[in-house]
């Protein structure tokens, strides 16, 4: 069973590569094949792509080392140097495989090599599938603050293949479901009881992940859609990532680091404290995910990072929460007390 939604200038695909991908590809004419990997997904993914594609330009592979802590400048300079080694030329087709570091930082380079070479995401990871391949958002990290230095830009394709889930640890396929949930939130009430109300999941087979991942998918096409840069409703997005993205940055250089998942769940549930739907979103989240406490002592560095936030207008730390109806919203500004106060619920939970 395969499903293609429609980006206005880009295609989703969700099913099986060896149904979307050689069709797609067939109809292009690309002189150069430029594969992006981490050492994750040249081990559990790139045997799968390579086999489920078909015939294709033989491809440089480039690997970089994975994790948040290197999507930074310098490995930029790594993959710049690679397709400078490997003579890409402006009629090459970059492709993204892995989770969401790896689409926002290949996504980047393409999008600035010689002024912009076409790319795809393959997303390997739920919440790349579901949220970070989607929309154009490309970007790295600088100085330890999320995604500061980016550009806007679309994949020519997008393609979700449920297959790519099952190479997947526990921890991280979880992490994938914080943003399928917030997709429901903002926007798809029935997405909500397409999901198990607490983890486990059930074991889905292809057609259920497929189903899932469409109706995530379009929630957000829905807003990107109407929004592309990020103007006015896409600020909806970021619901759970004005503390999430405080949250992980906090987190990073911590012997756990929180995933990019467990940071906005918590986000939500400190965030939803402001909201109307506050109950329905604190027990679905705490059922999915552990709790980590919020030393207090880090409240001021949080504070920090949050005054970062890309969202925040004239020094005020901005959020955008989910409003009555589905797609409909209200930008709050929060002092240092609300933050506390918030912290301190998610805190209290447990």
């Amino acid at each position: 069973m395969e499903q293609h939604l429609q980006l206005p200038n880009s295609h989703v695909f969700v099913g099986s590569l060896s149904e979307t991908f050689s069709d797609w590809f067939n109809r292009q004419h690309y002189s150069q094949v430029f594969v992006i990997v981490d050492e994750h997904t040249e081990s559990f993914c790139l045997p799968i792509f390579l086999e489920q594609i078909g015939k294709i330009p033989a491809p440089v592979i480039a690997k970089v080392p994975a994790g948040e802590a290197h999507k930074n400048t310098a490995t930029c300079e790594t993959i710049w140097q690679w397709m400078l080694n490997a003579k890409l030329d402006r009629n090459a087709l970059v492709v993204n495989l892995g989770g969401g570091v790896i689409g926002d930082m290949g996504g980047f380079c393409a999008a600035t090599w010689k002024r912009g070479v076409d790319f795809i995401q393959v997303p390997t990871t739920l919440l790349a599938m579901t949220d970070a391949a989607i929309g154009g958002k490309l970007g790295v990290d600088f100085h330890g603050i999320k995604n500061i230095i980016g550009v806007f830009k679309e994949p020519v394709a997008v393609f979700a293949d449920p297959v790519f889930l099952k190479t997947l640890p526990e921890r991280t396929l979880k992490s994938g479901f914080a943003e399928v949930i917030k997709h429901a939130v903002i926007g798809d009430p029935e997405l909500w009881t397409l999901m198990p109300p607490k983890w486990p999941s059930p074991n889905y087979s292809t057609d259920q992940w497929i189903q899932l991942l469409h109706a995530s998918i379009a929630v957000k096409i829905s807003i990107v859609t109407d929004d592309p840069l990020e103007k006015g409703r896409r600020m909806l997005l970021n619901f759970g990532h004005t503390f999430g993205h405080a949250l992980e940055s906090c987190f990073l250089e911590t012997s756990d680091p929180l995933t990019h998942g467990e940071a906005v769940a918590i986000g939500m549930i400190c965030e939803s404290m402001l909201s109307n739907k506050r109950d329905e979103i604190t027990a679905r989240l705490s059922s999915y995910f552990p709790h980590r406490p919020i030393p207090p002592s880090a409240f001021p560095a949080i504070w920090k990072l949050m005054l970062q936030d890309k969202k925040n207008s004239s020094g005020n730390v901005r959020m955008a929460l989910p409003d009555e109806l589905p797609f409909s919203m209200k930008t709050v500004d929060i002092s240092p007390e609300t933050m506390v106060r918030s912290l301190s619920f998610y805190n209290g939970l447990w």
